[in-house]
């Protein structure tokens, strides 16, 4: 395998360990590393973020996976983090924990047309590493499987397929809801998805497995998200509630790392201190939050 310089939370460099579909990097917000998974090698996404970290971004689909080199990626990193000196040799000592399995990369994971076979690969690896669950070394945390996705597929039965399969494996999404208005949406996401479809995605996410939202805040040329902004994501966030939907709580961050698309020098990173005032706001109408700023 590999090897190059020592991750960091800055570093998630996709080729860091010359694999097509595997990657490692220490997650700020999973507080250890993480080992990635890239159905979207092509740098394919539906939607294109504004502050999208991936270069040559194109809008597209996943292209078809090689499950083969998939499995034999995914079993020769995990035989490093867990029996070789992976974690000596390139974790800071702080972050030396494998934390999950996330499927995130360079788009939108879910319109890889094998994604619930991708689900079942890697349900059959955490199983043969003794990963799934508590059982095993029961000193360690169980190891999560991750998806990090738009949700802009959620309603399709093939992702709905997946979704149930990751429950069963100590699964959790992370669904991107940056935005509660259409505006918002297509200023940040550049996406014309009606938010109350959007919504609804959410909502059938939240039901067939554990769900997080992921908001991602910053300041576009110096100035915050508006006052009508602010209002209808709490707004969505009391609806969450009142409608019982099983929404885990709110990943809130910032920008740690510049983006790579052509409005990145229109954005700037929020103050920590905004971004605690906001969280304190999405607490106060009903969800738990975790801020990175």
């Amino acid at each position: 395998m590999a090897r190059t310089a020592p991750l960091t939370p800055r570093n998630h460099d996709r080729d860091n360990a010359g694999m097509t579909y595997v990657y490692p990097v220490v997650s700020r917000r999973a507080g250890g590393v993480s080992v990635g998974v890239n159905l979207n090698p092509n740098n394919a996404c539906n939607w294109a973020c504004v502050y999208c970290q991936v270069p040559n971004l194109s809008r597209g689909t996943a292209p078809a996976i090689d499950l083969a080199q998939l499995e034999t990626e995914l079993r020769a990193m995990l035989a490093d983090i867990l029996h070789g000196d992976f974690m000596q040799t390139r974790v800071p000592e702080e972050a030396r924990r494998l934390n999950d399995i996330a499927l995130s990369g360079n788009g939108e994971p879910t319109s890889a047309s094998e994604f619930p076979h991708v689900i079942e690969l890697i349900g059959r690896v955490m199983a043969d590493l003794d990963l799934v669950g508590p059982a095993g070394d029961l000193a360690r945390k169980p190891v999560k499987l991750v998806l990090i996705t738009n949700g802009s597929l959620a309603d399709r039965p093939r992702v709905q397929d997946g979704l149930r399969k990751m429950a069963a494996l100590n699964g959790e999404v992370w669904f991107k809801f940056d935005s509660a208005t259409a505006a918002g949406m297509r200023t940040i996401n550049q996406t014309r998805i009606a938010p109350e479809r959007h919504f609804a995605r959410l909502a059938a996410t939240a039901r067939l497995c554990p769900t997080w939202l992921q908001t991602c805040v910053f300041a576009r040329d110096g100035a915050a998200p508006d006052d009508a902004e602010q209002a209808a994501y709490l707004d969505a966030v009391k609806r969450i509630k009142q409608e019982a939907i099983p929404v885990q709580g709110v990943l809130l961050y910032g920008l740690a790392r510049p983006s790579m698309q052509p409005q990145a020098g229109r954005l700037s990173a929020l103050p920590a201190a905004w971004l605690e005032a906001f969280a304190e706001k999405i607490r106060a109408a009903g969800l738990p939050v975790k801020v990175s700023p």
